[in-house]
């Protein structure tokens, strides 16, 4: 996992090949205006999903994990609490992992809670369960899946 403000992403370019496209659309575009949907960037392999999404509790909230996605998250308009846990961690599956949607979930509780503002991102990796979406209200998110 990393957690970073977007104005330090140059220093994250060089972890996977498709992070320098990733945070160049980031960094070059209105995201509060931006539609909700999504955004083709690189096909299937590097895609943008604007959602608006509504807060949940701790208790709420799902712990998930992907296998061939990694996930930059960037909190539009609002700060959004996020749990993280060690995949190896991760012990009781609530939902096995569906192949087609690229998803599991767990009922396990993070070992960590951290709070992420608009203008920082948050990336997830397959090793990383995370617990999204510990807010009160709504508001909009952009999540970028990067095929591993």
């Amino acid at each position: 996992m990393i957690l970073d403000n977007l104005e330090n992403e140059k220093m994250y370019e060089s972890v996977h090949p498709h992070f320098r496209k990733a945070f160049d659309f980031i960094k070059s575009t209105d995201l509060l205006h931006l539609p909700i949907g999504k955004i083709e960037l690189d096909g299937s392999k590097l895609y943008v999903s604007v959602v608006e999404i509504e807060g949940k509790s701790e208790e709420e909230a799902k712990m998930e994990t992907h296998k061939n996605f990694i996930d930059i998250q960037v909190p539009v308009d609002g700060e959004e609490i996020m749990g993280w846990k060690a995949l190896q961690s991760l012990k009781k599956i609530s939902q096995p992992y569906d192949s087609e949607k690229d998803i599991a979930f767990y009922s396990d509780k993070a070992s960590n809670l951290i709070k992420v503002q608009p203008g920082e991102f948050v990336i997830f990796f397959p090793t990383d369960g995370h617990q999204p979406g510990i807010f009160e209200g709504k508001h909009k998110k952009i999540i970028v899946k990067v095929l591993v």
